[in-house]
């Protein structure tokens, strides 16, 4: 009995750091000039000959964190998006709703969050994608995500991907 009780403890002194670690997990900069880091990116996917993909949420959110999470430890996805996108992450919170900036993306903010918003090399939104169809249970599905990107990726833009 006294062998479990000591199992129990030690296994919750090492779970707990990562439990606290994960729920304090910052991915968004609320002081950040979203405008700016906006149009850095369209300039960056203009050069790059990408596009630029808005997460937009924030740091209480547990699925704007779990998304971030979902596609940087997924080697494809993370790859896949490193070389078709430059990313932003546009805080919102109770201290910045970017309603200015929100309103001039057509209001994405109308699905929830995070809402995916990507604009073309010229800055122009050409998508603004639902973050809950590419849900599975009580996390994401790499594949509808992969899709997702790929649908809206340059390439699948670009009319000579599609001449004979």
């Amino acid at each position: 009995m006294m062998n479990h009780i000591k199992i129990i403890t030690l296994s919750l002194v090492m779970i707990l750091p990562m439990l606290l670690s994960a729920q304090e997990q910052k991915i968004y900069d609320p002081t950040a000039d979203a405008t700016k880091d906006i149009a850095e990116a369209v300039e960056a996917a203009q050069k790059a000959n990408k596009h630029a993909f808005l997460q937009i949420g924030g740091n209480w959110c547990p699925w704007c964190i779990k998304f971030h999470n979902f596609v940087h430890d997924n080697e494809e996805l993370n790859s896949f998006m490193e070389n078709n996108f430059e990313v932003v992450k546009v805080n919102y919170d109770q201290n910045n709703r970017q309603e200015e900036l929100l309103a001039e993306l057509e209001f994405p903010q109308r699905f929830g969050f995070p809402v995916f918003v990507i604009l073309d090399a010229s800055g122009k939104r050409i998508h603004t994608q639902n973050s809950a169809f590419l849900e599975k249970d009580k996390s994401y599905d790499k594949d509808k995500i992969l899709r997702f990107l790929k649908n809206w990726s340059p390439t699948a833009l670009d009319p000579a991907s599609y001449k004979k």
